[in-house]
């Protein structure tokens, strides 16, 4: 016996219908690399994604075919997006940031059959293009007056492209299962691996994003997402905000907080996102010029923990919320987000900020839990601590090409790599990657929770901790700082305000100085390039051992 419902398929290009249809006067506002501001609105993406699809038939680009994007977030980027996965196409957003030997491996892999690119990336396109094996088509996304004089490829001026493109398209009607995007994980182990996300994973993906208890979007908010569209489909939000209809407003190639405070404020931003690079750049901005966040309300912050004095900062200073949210490329990104709950919104502001350290509370649709070692399941405590596994209908089940092999076990349980604990109200809280925990005398150090109290004390900018070896304990904790612009924090300033905050044994071995910690493309820091720094490193209570 079957239902009595219409049976609907979940297509990305519906959400652009959507937004069209119900808020298409919202606007879309977008920095250029041309260095301008574009103003538009959902209706005209959305006519503009239908000539991206039209211009890529006409092109000869099939169903299943992929398309790659190499760009910033601008409104051109998510006609392209749109475009792409709505002509039957993936849409495949690849990070820019990445080593080039990186980028060629993953357009091959792909087998992109066309590139979008931004003006920035013109001299890197050119470079690379004799390496690429599949691409085809070059697509420059500027207008005829900004396509460069001369140019080693055959490019596509894309306002050309999209102007000359046949009128009259449809969107593909696909089944739901079928693959809409590509993602890469930045590879800091091996070559990045593919995520080959589905219409119907990237739509039930958005609507537990949108939901009060993760993003909270409305089509009253006016969001900025700073993070890039190609990390992780900029979390989801230019999904979220078509579903809504939300105003978007994206930065372009800009990132530094002077440009996009003025966005902010000009365009009435609500709710923002982004790592927390960013925002300690922006506290620093605030701090020198004495402005506020004009209408902002949230800041979701993500790719790393936020340390408790930044969400203080915020909330205190500038009356903004600052909520995590935590999840991964394979998990398209969203798997928790730290919006209080009913009993912890009943409680004082300091135990708030307690709870808003933690990574969040899983929303609908993922399926979490921890296990130790031998696999077996371990207590919703808070205080146990194990791997993090996930599933759910969003998650990935294997990697694009079949790179990896098995990557579930049979009950579908993905391995995220992360080391967490999960509370009786559901709240998870990661301590460390696996491969970063540091393991002292039989026990675990996080090292997360030590950066985050390293950068509450006075003149630290930002602190990474790695474990080094130890004749006694196996591994001890080499707290890594960079000063604040001006400051001169000293190792027993350090210590002394970590003192009560962490556990004794915890305490850093030592602590050193830097002008900079290496992050990874996607803004992380980047463990692996410490310790091959510090390798030689040797700690001072590993002398007197």
């Amino acid at each position: 016996m079957l239902g009595g419902m219409q049976d609907w398929p979940l297509l990305v290009w519906k959400l652009i219908d959507h937004a069209a249809t119900n808020h298409g006067s919202r606007e879309v506002v977008s920095l250029t690399c041309e260095g301008t501001e574009h103003r538009s609105n959902w209706a005209e993406v959305r006519e503009r994604s239908l000539q991206v699809a039209s211009g890529l038939s006409k092109l000869g680009i099939g169903r299943g075919d992929r398309v790659a994007t190499l760009a910033w977030n601008t409104h051109c980027h998510v006609e392209c997006w749109y475009g792409i996965s709505g002509m039957g196409a993936v849409a495949h957003t690849v990070n820019p940031r990445l080593f080039e030997e990186q980028i060629v491996y993953i357009l091959n892999h792909a087998g992109d059959r066309a590139l979008f690119f931004d003006l920035t990336f013109v001299p890197l396109v050119e470079k690379i293009a004799p390496q690429l094996k599949t691409v085809e088509h070059f697509i420059l996304m500027t207008d005829a007056a900004h396509m460069p004089a001369d140019s080693s490829l055959d490019l596509t001026c894309y306002e050309t492209f999209v102007a000359e493109a046949p009128a009259g398209y449809s969107w593909a009607e696909v089944e739901e299962t079928a693959p809409a995007g590509l993602c890469y994980t930045s590879g800091t182990t091996g070559n990045p691996k593919g995520v080959l996300y589905t219409h119907r994973s990237n739509v039930l993906h958005t609507f537990g994003g949108i939901s009060k208890d993760a993003l909270s979007l409305g089509s009253s908010d006016v969001a900025l997402p700073v993070v890039p569209m190609y990390h992780a489909n900029a979390w989801g939000m230019p999904y979220a905000t078509a579903a809504v209809g939300a105003k978007l407003v994206m930065g372009g190639p800009h990132f530094d907080p002077e440009t996009l405070h003025k966005l902010m404020l000009k365009e009435g931003v609500t709710m923002t996102a982004a790592v927390p690079t960013i925002w300690l750049g922006m506290l620093q901005y605030l701090e020198k010029t004495g402005q506020d966040l004009g209408a902002l309300e949230r800041v979701v912050i993500g790719g790393s923990a936020c340390p408790r004095s930044m969400i203080v900062a915020f909330k205190k200073k500038y009356g903004v919320d600052v909520f995590h949210a935590w999840g991964m490329t394979e998990m398209s990104p969203l798997g928790t987000v730290g919006t209080l709950s009913a009993s912890a919104a009943a409680l004082n502001e300091e135990a708030q900020f307690d709870i808003k350290t933690k990574q969040g509370r899983a929303i609908f649709g993922v399926e979490m839990k921890i296990v130790d070692e031998d696999g077996n399941d371990l207590p919703r405590d808070g205080k146990a601590f194990g791997h993090l596994l996930v599933r759910g209908p969003w998650v990935a089940e294997e990697y694009f090409g079949g790179d990896g092999g098995v990557i579930v076990d049979e009950d579908c349980w993905f391995d995220t790599g992360d080391v967490a604990t999960i509370d009786s109200e559901g709240y998870m809280q990661i301590t460390d990657r696996s491969k970063d925990v540091i393991k002292s005398g039989g026990e675990w150090i996080s090292s997360i929770e030590l950066e985050n109290e390293a950068v509450g004390a006075e003149g630290v900018a930002e602190a990474a901790v790695i474990g080094l070896p130890h004749p006694k304990w196996d591994e001890r904790p080499l707290l890594v700082v960079v000063p604040r612009e001006g400051a001169s924090p000293t190792k027993e300033a350090i210590l002394s305000h970590l003192e009560g905050r962490i556990a004794k044994w915890w305490m850093p071995d030592d602590i050193v100085f830097v002008d900079e910690i290496p992050h990874t493309a996607t803004g992380k820091i980047q463990k692996t390039a410490l310790r091959e720094q510090f390798k030689d490193y040797e700690l001072p209570t590993a002398k007197a051992a």
